[in-house]
This record gives structure tokens, sequence and C-alpha cells, in this order.
């Protein structure tokens, strides 16, 4: 069995030198039926490991309740990856960041108002060490010292820069090492945080794209002697709602990636394939502005979104091959695409009639939020009663993220946290209108202390300076289509509404789904969440895994949360459109 050490100069593997040449590949955001094609590109670039995340909010989306197969079955991605020949970087948290929602922390740790996350409150602790407790054991025969193809397991990440508490660290590896986790441990950093970020007695690296000789001569001052290695090497980036598409030059990231391998570092890509943000697990940032992410985490990788070799496949692959055997043969050849145009969505179902009518009601004298309801992701739906006619002003203290406010379902206006709104002004038709306000959760702060992001309407609601002291809440967490109450078409609705077509496929294969016309909503294929969509860009398509599809007749779902377009059409086609990459 290969057990991983390190001397004074760097990483051993049974006693010989070794060098990580690994790539970010997370399970979750890739369909498990493409799990195995991924980890195979991975080999024929030259690399000897794989990295992923463990995002503990879609492995334990309730306290009681734990989850480890279909698309979360970690341990059949270890399978794969050690039957492809490679190792595996664990990197289990419990914060992930990873551009994901809450940075994989459970949304229902925030139902406690007072909890402070990452640190060493009593309740985070108990919570962390329960998770640990579920995950490792179906785990530990993929650990190395078990002859499986776990070598390292990360302690928290980049926590340099959020805190400075040495003694929250150490409880995380004591706890990892309480259950079970006998291979060696590490931490990263950015640069200027390795200090606070480090752990005595555990492998320091260090996250960064550019400058590596610099950033590599700060990690070797922090630690004399032992391994270098940059967990990040950071060679694309993320996408924002309303930014341009981020690319980064092949040629410039390998020739960082040459001076990362001349130096004798390890390197870890970030990503070597991005994958999507499926459904609604999207995260987002806020340094003073709410920014959510995009669906797509295409990230300018080695492989596309599609799992398609790119230009930096190849240029690395060059690059790797001077310091490493790399497999011969030719680059794989991209994958079948599918194309089918102008699919018709001929039938709707309004979404707050169908709320009211099978969502469940909860009364309140305030707002819920979400985490109250105990709801991960989507959207609630709050309504009152409005006592007097004419104009009145609505005042929300935290819209968290949008809210659109309908007056007896007819739409009056927007708030956008993004757009720090706040208040809105329109005329009640009549006294007893009914006030609805839909909020949608657009993803939960994934980095820093905004981390503590409570959804829903928080704080106080007045309407001309009162506040309302009867409200309903309908959670709408959108995880299943069968209770839709669709009907064919006759006019287009006015508000948010479900759209349903069918389209036939002949073989399936990889497409990527077009909305032009459509405003803002999700999207489904045969029930399989692709995501969300944006007019405003930058992505303009969504990807659709070939195993989502099926040979016959398919089904397509859009919610349109504003007026769709008059003719109600969608394409699928065999290119992505992500943006453009200039502002």
């Amino acid at each position: 069995m290969p057990v991983l050490q390190t001397d004074k100069a760097g990483f051993l593997l049974d006693g010989r030198p070794f060098r990580f040449l690994s790539g970010g590949l997370h399970y979750f955001r890739v369909h498990p039926e493409q799990w195995q094609d991924r980890l195979r590109k991975a080999r024929l670039m030259g690399l000897n490991t794989v990295e992923t995340y463990v995002p503990w909010n879609l492995h334990q989306p309730r306290p009681d309740r734990f989850v480890l197969d279909g698309g979360l079955d970690l341990p059949r991605f270890l399978d794969l990856a050690a039957a492809e020949g490679l190792h595996v970087l664990l990197r289990p948290g419990p914060y992930i960041c990873a551009e994901w929602e809450g940075g994989g922390l459970p949304s229902w740790l925030l139902s406690e108002p007072d909890i402070r996350l990452r640190s060493r409150d009593p309740r985070f602790l108990a919570a962390l060490d329960d998770f640990f407790g579920r995950l490792f054991p179906p785990l530990r025969r993929h650990l190395a010292s078990q002859g499986g193809p776990i070598l390292a397991v990360q302690v928290e990440n980049e926590y340099g820069a959020y805190g400075d508490d040495t003694a929250y660290l150490q409880h995380i590896a004591d706890a990892l090492r309480g259950h079970g986790v006998d291979v060696p441990l590490f931490t990263c950093d950015q640069p200027v945080d390795l200090e606070r970020g480090a752990l005595p007695g555990v492998l320091a690296t260090a996250n960064f794209g550019s400058r590596s000789a610099h950033h590599l001569a700060a990690l070797r001052a922090l630690r004399p002697e032992g391994p270098l290695m940059t967990t990040e090497f950071w060679i694309g980036w993320f996408d924002r709602w309303g930014a341009r598409h981020v690319v980064r030059d092949s040629g410039d990231a390998a020739r960082e990636l040459d001076e990362v391998l001349a130096d004798g570092a390890s390197v870890n890509f970030y990503m070597f394939h991005g994958g999507t943000n499926f459904g609604f697990t999207n995260g987002a940032n806020d340094k003073h502005t709410y920014r959510p992410t995009v669906t797509s985490y295409d990230y300018d990788a080695p492989l596309d979104e599609a799992g398609d070799p790119t230009e930096k496949y190849t240029a690395f692959r060059d690059v790797i091959a001077k310091y490493a055997p790399v497999p011969s043969g030719p680059v794989p050849a991209p994958g079948a695409k599918l194309a089918v145009s102008a699919v018709r969505l001929t039938e709707s179902a309004e979404l707050l009639p169908s709320a009211a009518a099978s969502a469940p009601r909860i009364d309140s004298r305030r707002p819920l939020t979400m985490e109250e309801l105990e709801q991960d992701f989507g959207f609630v739906l709050y309504e009152t009663t409005l006592p007097l006619r004419g104009p009145t002003l609505l005042e929300i203290e935290h819209v968290r993220d949008r809210a659109q406010v309908f007056v007896d379902g007819q739409p009056v206006g927007v708030l956008e946290r993004e757009n720090h709104e706040h208040s809105l002004a329109f005329t009640v038709p009549r006294a007893g209108s009914v006030l609805s306000i839909l909020v949608e959760n657009q993803g939960r702060v994934n980095y820093g202390q905004g981390i503590h992001d409570r959804k829903g309407l928080l704080g106080a609601v007045l309407l001309d300076g009162v506040e309302p002291v009867a409200w309903t809440n309908r959670p709408l967490p959108l995880t299943g289509q069968e209770d839709i109450p669709f009907s064919v078409t006759t006019s287009t609705p006015v508000g948010p509404a479900f759209h349903r077509g069918t389209f036939e496929v002949t073989e399936a294969a990889d497409t990527f789904l077009h909305l032009d016309g459509w405003t803002k909503g999700n999207a489904w294929v045969n029930g399989f969440p692709l995501g969300r969509y944006w007019s405003r860009g930058p992505q303009r398509s969504l990807y659709v895994p070939a195993p989502v599809l099926r040979a016959g007749t398919n089904e397509v779902v859009v919610l349109e949360l504003h007026a769709g377009p008059r003719a109600r059409t969608v394409d699928f086609r065999e290119t992505p459109d992500l943006g453009p990459t200039e502002e």
C-alpha cells in the first residue's frame, strides 16, 4: 500500500521521491455517469492525483439525514479514481468555499440566531463532529493506509483569510485523527494568510495563480524544510452575474506552471475540470456588495464544462511532459453533441396560484427566514393583507436576495440586495388587497464573515411605517415538479410561471439549452435541475449532460420569473454561450 511521507526535501511515496501533479475535480459538480470519463482524461493529461472538496450541506441536508449515494456517492468516485491509477487529495472542510452555496456549510446551522460558524462555538463543533462521524467510517477503506487512493486530507480551508484561532484548527485535526484519518494532513492559504492559517506539525501549502517563485519563497520562509506545494494553482476563474466571462491565456498559465514545476514544487490545478453549479447550488460573494455566482463553473479549465479538452489541456500536458512521464497517444477528442431547434413550450402553470394551492402555509407575526422554515434552496412566498387603498410605501430592512412584489397577483416592482434596494412605492387598488412577496435565495455567501447569510425577508418590514403582524409563509424549494398543475397555454402569464414542452431525441448526447428572449429563472430537463438563467449574462446557455437525456420523448420545464417571450420556444445547441470576455 502507498504511504505518503515527507522529508526535508519533499514528498516520499513508498520511500521514493514523489511530486503531486493534481487537478481539481468536484464529483458533486459532475453527473455521476460522467465521473469515469473526467478521471480518465485527468490521467491522460499526465496527472497522478485528483483533488475534491466534500460539500457538507449536500451530504447532510438536515441534522438527522446523511446522503452518500447517487451523485453524492463519494466512495464510488474514489473507487473510480483508484481504477484509473489516480491518487486523491481529499478536502472535507468543514468549510470549502468553492464558490458553492454557503461555502458548503449546511443552512440549518443558521437556524441558531447567534451561532458563530468556523469557530469553537460548541454548537458548531458538535455539528462538525457529527458530520465527520458520519462521513469517515465509509471512507476509511479508501485511505492510502488501507490500500485506497486518499494520500492526504486537508484541515479546514483557507482559514487564515477568516480567523487566527489555532485551537479551532487543532480541534478539526484531532477530530480527523479521532475518526480514523491516519494519512498526512495539510492546510492551504493564500500567501498573505499563511501564518494565520498554518497549524504546527501539519503541512502548510499555498494558493496562488501568478508570481509563483515569489509565493513559493514566502511558503519556504514559513516552512524552511519539507515539501513545497500549491494546493490551488489558479489557472482560470469563476463568473458572476452581470460581469464578463473570465478567461486566462493558456500560454500565460502554462508558463506559470513551468515555473512551479521547475522550482520542484507539487501542484494542484484549480480547476482541472470545473463542472456546473446544478440547481440552486451556486454561492455568492459580498464585499460590501452582494454578487451571486453563475450556474456554470467552467472556470476556463483544461476540461471545459462539457468535459472536452481545451487549449490549456494541451499546453499543460506539454509542460508536465518536461518533468514526468505522460501517457502516449492523442489528446481525447470532443464528445458528441446534440441540437434540437425551436422546442415549443405549450403548457404552463402560474407560480403564485400553484403555491397557494400546494405549498404548505405557515402563519406568523413576522416573515420567517428560510432557515426558520427549514429550507435550504429556492424561494419563499410571503403574503399579508393591505388594509387601505391608495399610494403605499413598502420598506424592507434586509432583502435576501431578490424580492418580486405583487398586489393581487399583479407585479408592482422588484427589490434586489445586489443594488442595495430597500423600498418600493405602489398603489393599492382596494382595501383588503393581498400583498405577495416572492423572495429568491440567489446563493448564500461562500467567503468571509458573510457566510452567516440567512435568507428571506430579515428585520423590519413596514407598510407606510407600520409593521404588519399577520403573515403567511410558503416555502418553495422546487425540488420536484409532480404537483405543478400544467395546462395548455392560452395566453402569456403576467407573473412567474412554469412552462413545459417536449422534444424528441434519437441518441442522447451533451447539449446546451439556450433561452433567447427569456428573462430570469430556472430550467429542468427530465426533472434534472440544470440551474439558473438570467438575461443580464454573461452566461446565456445551460449545460445539459448526456445522461440526463433519453432516446425518445424528453421534457423541458422552464420557470420564468417575469413575462416570458411570446413565442415560448427554447433551443438545444451544440455549443455553449458563456458570454463576452471583454467588458
